[in-house]
């Protein structure tokens, strides 16, 4: 089939990725030349394929996707870049929208939807998704806030994950208690200390407390 929307997905968890690339395979007018797992291998398929669409995680190793958002848009030509993500922090997603990016997908999203996504952002036509819209709105207004401590930058989702890792509750039993699966609370919890700026869960935790303690 002529004129396919060529699609380069780039995630660093296999079966995650591997998932969405069957969803795109199922649509006659989708073709994925390439998968990547991290910011540089990411960088050097998309310049060798030139993809009209490219779907990119934001947190993964080799610099992380916002570090590949900024070299891929830098390429010629110039590809569509989505960021796919459990990222609900609207610093994310303004960042992301100002390096140039035309989308931003939350990795709940459905089969169905994501393809339409891509139709859309093949045809130049951006998407956000609808449940962070009020919140960007809401940046926008105010885009040199100072949240009263780092915890409060945090979304809702990951805030309640990060209260029940303070109580010590390992990933599993969080994932128990909020109705996710493992993989996701580890997405979340990738993300969570990306924005605190911490190294591991326990200082995430220590955090949290001292947030939140009284």
């Amino acid at each position: 089939m002529a004129d396919r929307i060529r699609i380069v997905v780039v995630d660093d968890h296999p079966l995650y990725r591997e998932g969405v690339v069957r969803c795109l395979d199922e649509d006659p007018d989708c073709n994925v030349v390439g998968q990547a797992n991290d910011a540089q291998s990411a960088i050097e398929i998309v310049a060798r394929e030139r993809p009209d669409v490219v779907l990119l995680d934001l947190s993964m190793p080799g610099g992380g996707g916002m570090a590949a958002l900024r070299s891929i848009r830098g390429l010629d030509p110039r590809p569509v870049v989505a960021m796919l993500t459990v990222s609900e922090n609207d610093d994310d997603v303004l960042q992301a929208l100002k390096a140039g990016a035309l989308g931003y997908v939350l990795k709940g999203v459905g089969g169905r939807e994501l393809l339409g996504i891509v139709h859309d952002l093949a045809a130049g036509r951006s998407y956000v998704s609808p449940a962070l819209a009020a919140q960007i709105l809401n940046a926008m207004r105010d885009d040199n806030r100072q949240p009263a401590h780092p915890v409060d930058s945090l979304s809702k989702r990951e805030q309640d994950i990060l209260r029940l890792v303070a109580e010590g509750r390992s990933n599993k039993e969080v994932g128990r208690d909020l109705d996710l699966q493992e993989k996701t609370v580890k997405h979340y919890m990738t993300a969570i200390l990306q924005k605190l700026h911490v190294r591991n869960r326990t200082e995430a935790a220590l955090m949290a407390r001292d947030r939140w303690s009284g």
